[in-house]
């Protein structure tokens, strides 16, 4: 992810770039980034922040309910278990 400081910075350096004459992909090229995503950084006229950290995003089917997964951690803090790493617990329960 590139931070919004650095998003603007390079929306400036490519601004002063197509200014003086140069094609806007070509600028975009020259920093390692599309044509396409300078246009979603700028959307709206401004440069947005990343918006993917605040994306919702469903559970997993198979996550662990809370009772699965304190029986999970009672058997492996159980004495039997307690030594033993997860890639040899499993084989054994």
């Amino acid at each position: 992810m590139i931070s919004t400081p650095h998003r603007q910075t390079a929306v400036v350096l490519i601004n002063k770039a197509v200014t003086a004459g140069a094609r806007r992909a070509k600028a975009c090229a020259e920093l390692h980034i599309s044509d396409r995503t300078l246009r979603r950084w700028t959307n709206g006229g401004q440069v947005q922040p990343d918006q993917r950290p605040l994306a919702g995003r469903q559970e997993p089917p198979n996550k662990l309910s809370a009772d699965e997964r304190a029986a999970v951690l009672k058997a492996c803090n159980s004495k039997e278990f307690s030594d033993l790493p997860p890639s040899q617990i499993v084989p054994k329960c």
